[in-house]
């Protein structure tokens, strides 16, 4: 079995150069598993709204590595956000090949890449780079959010 934690440190090192990775932006990783995030958007715990992929057992078994929106419960109001964000994204979501909207639960979106050890790295830059356009809309919609909650 490989060992993909230098994997997911290279990930790291190539996100932080990314043109769009600006001070604003987070990565937790834990070895073979990683979330990107803005810090407004309550993912202090990792139980907020990220980006998230893995590769843990059963992605090893499937030899396929998810990649997915997370809208957890550390966000206020997380059922009314992935409404909300979803009917918005939607459109952009599904324009993106091999992306499944789904907006039950704390799911947005996701897609599954192959495991394949060479492509790995810059497959899962490439989707956190896309995934990454959708911020705006995320900003948007938290602001949507707390606003109305405030008002009623």
């Amino acid at each position: 079995m490989r060992d993909f934690k230098p994997v997911f440190k290279e990930i790291e090192r190539s996100l932080e150069r990314q043109k769009w990775f600006s001070s604003d932006w987070r990565i937790y990783n834990r070895g073979v598993y990683m979330q990107v995030y803005k810090n407004n958007w309550f993912n202090d715990d990792q139980g907020g709204i990220h980006f998230e992929t893995y590769v843990e057992k059963d992605e090893l078994a499937e030899k396929q590595v998810p990649i997915h929106m997370h809208v957890e419960s550390d966000f206020p109001k997380d059922e009314e956000f992935v409404r909300l964000f979803t009917g918005l994204a939607r459109p952009v979501i599904e324009g993106w090949k091999g992306y499944k909207v789904q907006g039950t639960g704390y799911m947005i979106c996701q897609r599954k890449l192959p495991l394949d050890p060479q492509s790995l790295q810059s497959r899962l830059v490439e989707e956190f780079g896309r995934l990454q356009e959708l911020a705006p809309m995320i900003d948007r919609t938290i602001s949507d959010v707390l606003s109305n909650s405030s008002a009623g």
